[in-house]
């Protein structure tokens, strides 16, 4: 079931970080780093790991790979919070890396963990396409991805005039969708598959994903999401709710869900954990 394999998904990567950080214990910036690895519902790891069983290889020969995204998120979360950018002082129901060290730890340990990301995937466990993977991790977090979407969403804060729905979806299509997207075909890289059925799936799933992330924030618990909530609506940003309007947007991920769902159909039943993880991203609270 989609449920426990995400918690054994959860278990081995997190030994995997573990292992990966198991140096230096007594400096400042290595705890930090630790920290910021620790919970988090390990969505992109899972999309590893599942995008590699498809393709006929076990966890244990795309772990690092798992390991190295997820590294990388915590690293853009790290860097997200800090009162240059996105000023938060809650994550994961902790407090943020800034608030319980301080910036320059927390811009450190987040460029830390960037690098760590490149280095698990260099590991030869993954194979002789690894290079493959760190290429596509890199056009993924990089400007022309995650970094992107992050720009924009700065942007958006001091646009003349709130982002229209295009504009939103470009911007999401980085800032979430592009980490996503390489999470989902990384396993296809690394067995020299095609890639084309799970972009498909990855990008609806992505936009799915911040669309349930738009929902929380204007009606979630904050006790439960770990964050402070309804401060895109307090900034005055465009989101796919103030667009669409709650059912509307409701509506729309149910859509990209299907979507997701369809791109899947080459793969039979054997992709039935991805489909039940597109459904998952839109029934959680947190």
């Amino acid at each position: 079931m989609f449920a426990e394999r995400l918690q054994r998904v959860q278990r081995g990567v997190q030994e995997a970080l573990d292992l990966a950080l198991a140096f230096h214990p007594e400096i400042p910036l290595v705890h930090a780093m630790r920290y910021a690895v620790q919970g988090g519902k390990r969505l992109r790891a899972f999309l590893v790991l599942e995008s590699a069983r498809l393709h006929g290889l076990h966890d244990e020969e795309a772990m690092p790979a798992a390991a190295a995204v997820e590294a990388l998120h915590a690293y853009s979360l790290v860097h997200d919070d800090l009162p240059c950018m996105d000023d938060d002082a809650l994550r994961r129901g902790r407090p943020t890396v800034h608030v319980k060290w301080d910036e320059a730890t927390a811009v450190l340990a987040g460029d830390a963990l960037q690098t760590l990301a490149f280095e698990l995937c260099c590991d030869p466990v993954l194979g002789p396409r690894r290079l493959e993977l760190v290429a596509a991790l890199a056009r993924a977090s990089g400007a022309e991805g995650m970094v992107l979407g992050q720009a924009l969403d700065i942007a958006a804060e001091s646009a003349a005039e709130p982002f229209g729905l295009e504009e939103i979806t470009r911007l999401q299509a980085g800032k979430t969708g592009a980490l996503i997207t390489f999470a989902a075909t990384a396993g296809a890289i690394l067995a020299g598959a095609d890639t084309r059925p799970l972009e498909i799936y990855a990008r609806a799933l992505g936009l799915a994903f911040q669309i349930a992330d738009d929902l929380i924030d204007v009606e979630g618990d904050p006790a439960r999401a770990g964050k402070r909530l309804g401060k895109d609506a307090a900034a005055g940003k465009a989101t796919f709710v103030s667009l669409l309007g709650r059912e509307g947007a409701r509506a729309r991920a149910r859509e990209l869900v299907a979507e997701a769902e369809a791109a899947l159909s080459s793969y039979g039943a054997r992709a039935e954990d991805l489909r039940e993880a597109a459904r998952f991203v839109i029934g959680r609270d947190s």
